[in-house]
């Protein structure tokens, strides 16, 4: 399972229901590249619980604007499209997990 890409189009109606990890990234960003297989293992491990996506912030200004992403990478964790939690930085993947299965949890007993 791959993460979705989004654009500043597709944005809205893809982090607008459920739980959406959204991976504000670069091509040129070190730290980007170096997260980016964690990235693509979360998908697969949270599959029909969190949508993983990326967003490239060069090609999409608008969005990373909005959510003043200043530093790459950024991870946002969006709730039916409002943003919840946010991580700056390549992470363990312990903490991306930790976040998740947080939130995850939470969607369970709701």
């Amino acid at each position: 399972m791959k993460p979705v890409e989004l654009t500043d189009s597709t944005f809205q109606s893809e982090t607008a229901e459920g739980l959406t990890l959204v991976d504000f990234w670069a091509p040129w960003c070190g730290p980007c590249r170096i997260i980016a297989p964690v990235i693509e293992e979360l998908a697969g491990q949270y599959e029909g619980r969190v949508k993983v996506a990326k967003l490239n912030v060069d090609d999409n200004p608008s969005v990373s604007g909005q959510y003043r992403v200043m530093s790459i990478p950024t991870m946002i964790l969006f709730k039916d499209g409002q943003p919840v939690e946010g991580m700056v930085g390549a992470q363990p993947k312990r903490a991306f997990e930790a976040l998740l299965d947080k939130y995850a949890a939470a969607a369970v007993t709701n």
